[in-house]
C-alpha cells in the first residue's frame, strides 16, 4: 500500500471533527450506487409510488373514521422490540395517527433502500442504515409537541419537566466537558461501587496489570481461571456490583481467578501493535500464573475482542506445542468477520483509511469515536429514548453499574487498531489461514482444548451466527450456548436476576457439523442464567479440591490492592 500524504491525512482528520468520523467518500459512493440503480429501474419506481399512494390512502381513511372509540393501530403497529410508542397514551388520537404515519414512512423507506437489483450488499446496508438513523431522529416521540407522554407530564407539573430536563442536559454537558465521559458515569466509583472484588495486583508491565482475586472458599479447584477482557472498554464488565459480578460468582464456586486490566493508551503508544496485546497481555499473564502456580493448566476466558485475541494466542500456543490451556471459553467473540453485523458498515477500505488518518494525527482512536459507533447500532435505545426521557420528561433512570461501565470508555492505539481492522475485519486473515504470529502462520484448527462458546441472541457487535462459526474452525469439543439478551446484558446474567434463558448443545470434535438454523431447532432450552452451566462445565474439567494458592510471589502486604491503577487511567 502506498504511503499516505501527510497533508491529505491532516485534511481528513480535520473533516472528521465535523462529520463524526464517517468517511464522506464511502457514504457518497454507497448513495451513488443505490440511486443510480434505482434511477434505471422504472418498474421498481412505479411500485414505490404505488406503495406511497396506497399507504397515504389508508392513513387518510383511518383519519376520516377517527373517533374516541377508534381501534388503535388499525393501519400498522410497532414491532415488538420498538418501545417508542409502547405507552397507552400513544393509542389515543391524534398521536396514534402520527405514530402510524411515521411507521408507514419507515417501512416505505426500508423498501426503497433494500432489494434494488444491482446494488452491492455493502452499499445497500450503508444506505438503509443511514436513512434509518435520520428517521429515528425525526420520530414523533423525540419532540415535545408530538409526544403525549411529554405533554401530559408538562400539564401535570406546570412545565417543571422542561426545567428539570434543562438541568439534566446542562449537568451532562458539564460532565462531558470536565471528564470526557457520557452521562451514564454518574454515581459510580471504581473500586468502591464497581470492581469491588478483593484481590491484589501480582504483575504489571507497560500494557497490563494482572489481578489475582482473593479466594472465598476454604478449598479451590487446582486449575485457575484467566479472564482476558476486551480493551475497547474497561475490564470490570465482569466484576460490576457484587450481585452481578462474574468474578465473585467464580470465586464463590471455588475457582482461583486472575484478570487482565489493560492500561488506557495515550498518544505515546501510537505504535503499540496488535501482537503486543498478545505478547504483553495474554502471554505475560500466562507466564506469571505459571510462576505462581507451577505446572498447573489454566482455564482461559476471552470476552469480545479479548476472545478474538485469546483465540489467536491459543492457536499460536498449539502450533508451538504449548499445552498450558486446559479449556477455552469465548464470550461474544468472533473469529470470522464476514458476518460481523452492522458494525461492518463502518469497516470498508474508504472508512478504514479515513479512520487511520484520524488516528494518525492523534496517535489513537478517541473514546467518543468508538462509543458513538456502538450507540448508533442501537440509536433508539441508547440515544433518542434516553434524550426523550432525560431532557423532555426531565427524569433520570436509576443509576446503573452497567451504564457506568459503558461510559468508562478507552482509547485504542493507532497501529493496533489499524492492524485489527485490516487483518481481521477487511481481509479476514485469521479465518482464512493467513494470520501470522512471530512471522509464522497460525491456524485455529490446531486448537484441541475443549471450548465453551457463548453467543447472545440480540448482539449488534458480535452476532451469534458469526460467533457460531467456531464450530468448523477448531478441532475440539465445542459446547455452544445461545443466551437471551445483547452483547453486554446477555453476558452479565447473574443467577439471581430473573428473565434470562438459553439454549445449549455440545458438538464433539469428531461429530458432524450442525448448521445454525438446525442447531436452533435441536438445542434444548433452559430458563435462568448460563453462569451455573458454565461453572459446572469447568468443574467437570477440573481436578480435585486443594488449598488456595499464595497471593502473588512475595509478601502479600507489599502488593497493591485490586482494582489497581490502570483501570483509573
Amino acid at each position: 500500500m502506498p504511503e499516505p500524504y501527510p497533508v491529505d491525512r491532516t485534511l481528513h482528520a480535520l473533516l472528521a471533527r465535523f462529520n463524526g468520523g464517517i468517511s464522506p467518500v464511502a457514504l457518497s459512493l454507497a448513495y451513488l450506487d443505490w440511486a443510480s440503480h434505482l434511477a434505471t429501474a422504472p418498474q421498481r419506481q412505479i411500485e414505490l409510488v404505488h406503495d406511497a399512494v396506497r399507504d397515504a390512502g389508508r392513513l387518510v381513511e383511518a383519519a376520516t373514521h377517527m373517533s374516541a372509540d377508534s381501534k388503535p393501530w388499525s393501519v400498522t403497529r410497532p414491532q415488538a422490540q420498538d418501545r417508542r410508542f409502547a405507552k397507552p397514551a400513544w393509542e389515543r388520537a391524534p398521536f396514534n395517527l402520527l405514530a402510524q404515519g411515521f411507521l408507514l414512512g419507515e417501512e416505505w423507506w426500508r423498501k426503497a433502500t433494500t432489494g434494488v437489483r444491482g446494488v452491492s450488499p455493502a452499499n445497500e446496508a450503508i444506505v438503509e442504515f443511514s436513512i434509518r438513523q435520520v428517521l429515528d431522529m425525526l420520530a414523533p416521540s423525540n419532540f415535545a409537541v408530538t409526544n403525549p407522554d411529554v405533554l401530559q407530564k408538562a400539564l401535570q407539573s406546570g412545565g417543571a419537566n422542561f426545567v428539570a430536563g434543562w438541568q439534566n442536559w446542562r449537568n451532562d454537558l458539564m460532565q462531558v466537558i470536565a471528564a470526557g465521559k457520557q452521562g451514564g458515569a454518574r454515581n459510580a466509583a471504581v473500586g468502591k461501587t464497581v470492581a469491588t472484588s478483593p484481590g491484589k495486583i501480582v504483575y504489571r508491565n507497560e500494557l497490563i496489570e494482572l489481578i489475582q482475586y482473593s479466594p472465598t472458599t476454604d478449598k479451590v479447584r487446582p486449575e485457575p481461571v484467566l479472564i482476558v477482557p476486551a480493551w475497547i472498554m474497561k475490564y470490570y464488565i465482569l466484576d460490576l456490583s457484587p450481585q452481578n459480578s462474574l468474578v465473585k460468582h467464580l470465586t464463590g464456586e471455588g475457582f482461583t481467578v486472575f484478570a487482565i486490566s489493560w492500561r488506557n493508551p495515550t498518544a505515546d503508544d501510537r505504535n503499540v501493535a496488535f501482537d503486543d496485546y498478545r505478547r504483553l497481555g495474554v502471554k505475560a499473564a500466562l507466564d506469571t500464573i505459571g510462576c505462581i502456580l507451577p505446572r498447573r493448566k489454566i482455564h482461559a476466558l476471552g470476552y469480545c475482542l479479548g476472545g478474538t485475541l485469546l483465540s489467536i494466542a491459543a492457536a499460536a500456543m498449539a502450533r508451538d506445542g504449548d499445552n498450558r490451556l486446559k479449556t477455552i471459553t469465548l464470550l461474544a467473540a468472533q473469529t470470522d468477520f464476514t458476518e460481523a453485523g452492522e458494525l461492518t458498515l463502518f469497516i470498508n477500505e474508504s472508512q478504514v483509511a479515513f479512520l487511520e488518518d484520524i488516528m494518525w494525527e492523534r496517535g489513537y482512536l478517541d473514546t467518543t469515536q468508538m462509543a458513538g459507533a456502538f450507540q448508533l447500532l442501537r440509536s433508539n435505545d441508547l440515544i433518542w429514548s434516553r434524550l426523550s426521557h432525560d431532557y423532555l420528561l426531565g427524569e433520570r433512570a436509576p443509576p446503573s453499574d452497567l451504564m457506568a461501565w459503558n461510559a468508562d470508555a478507552t482509547r485504542l492505539p493507532y497501529r493496533m487498531h489499524s492492524e485489527y481492522l485490516r487483518q481481521l475485519f477487511l481481509d479476514n486473515d485469521l479465518a482464512e489461514g493467513r494470520y501470522h504470529v512471530e512471522g509464522r502462520n497460525i491456524s485455529l484448527s490446531d486448537i484441541h482444548a475443549p471450548m465453551f462458546v457463548v453467543g447472545t441472541l440480540r448482539d449488534h457487535v458480535a452476532p451469534w451466527k458469526s460467533v457460531y462459526k467456531i464450530h468448523y474452525q477448531v478441532d475440539a469439543d465445542v459446547t455452544f450456548v445461545l443466551t437471551s439478551g445483547g452483547h453486554n446484558g446477555g453476558i452479565v446474567a447473574p443467577p439471581t436476576e430473573a428473565g434470562h434463558s438459553y439454549q445449549i448443545m455440545t458438538k464433539g470434535a469428531d461429530t458432524p457439523y450442525v448448521g445454525r438454523d438446525e442447531w436452533l431447532k435441536l438445542a434444548p432450552h433452559a430458563e435462568g442464567s448460563w453462569w451455573p452451566e458454565w461453572t459446572g462445565w469447568l468443574a467437570a474439567r477440573s481436578g480435585e479440591w486443594c488449598d488456595p494458592p499464595h497471593m502473588g510471589f512475595g509478601n502479600v502486604d507489599t502488593l497493591p490492592d485490586a482494582p489497581g491503577e490502570y483501570v483509573h487511567t
